[in-house]
């Protein structure tokens, strides 16, 4: 289903289970960024009134989320620490071009946004199968469920405002651009590291 052409190294869990702190605080993070990158969709893109309905929902949604990993990290004695920098992201926003056309910018980001969700996704799959805290892989195949449903919304969206079959090469190229991003990340302990 999500069509990701280079797959989590399921040992990629041997070095989350040894940095759980790390990746709990990373996880927090992308939960905020992911509530922050709804709300700058519906700042931007005020006209497309479907698509501010759905950037609401999400940014609340994604902050609920914030707000679980969170209390897992104090469960754990942990703190939220400072934000580091995504990498993975940084890189995989390189892939398009810039461009002054308004509505390209606006399905690249969401094409983007789709690519990263369905990354988040694979590796809460990955964790939910295979990590051997039962609470954190019963929470991380739960959360799976709804990066699926921001995923192809996103893809979705691309898709409507968007020349369907241009959004599809688009996207088929992405995931080749992902895949070879992703060979340089299967070594830390970050979501999408």
């Amino acid at each position: 289903m999500l069509r990701l052409k280079l797959p989590t190294d399921p040992r990629w869990v041997n070095i989350a289970e040894k940095n759980i702190e790390e990746i709990l605080i990373d996880h927090a993070f992308c939960e905020q960024k992911a509530a922050s990158t709804a709300i700058s969709f519906l700042v931007t893109y005020p006209e497309h009134s479907d698509l501010v309905t759905a950037m609401a929902a999400l940014a609340r949604e994604e902050m609920s989320h914030f707000e679980m990993v969170h209390k897992r990290l104090l469960e754990r004695g942990y703190t939220l620490g400072r934000e580091r920098k995504d990498e993975y992201v940084a890189r995989i926003n390189q892939f398009f071009p810039k461009t002054g056309d308004r509505n390209e910018r606006l399905v690249n980001r969401l094409l983007i946004a789709a690519l990263i969700e369905a990354r988040s996704c694979e590796r809460f799959k990955v964790l939910s199968e295979n990590i051997a805290d039962k609470e954190l892989a019963s929470f991380y195949e739960k959360l799976m469920v709804s990066e699926a449903n921001h995923y192809t919304m996103f893809l979705k969206f691309a898709r409507q405002y968007g020349n369907r079959e241009e959004v599809d090469q688009k996207w088929d190229e992405l995931l080749s651009f992902e895949a070879e991003v992703m060979k340089d990340f299967n070594k830390k302990e970050h979501i999408h590291g």
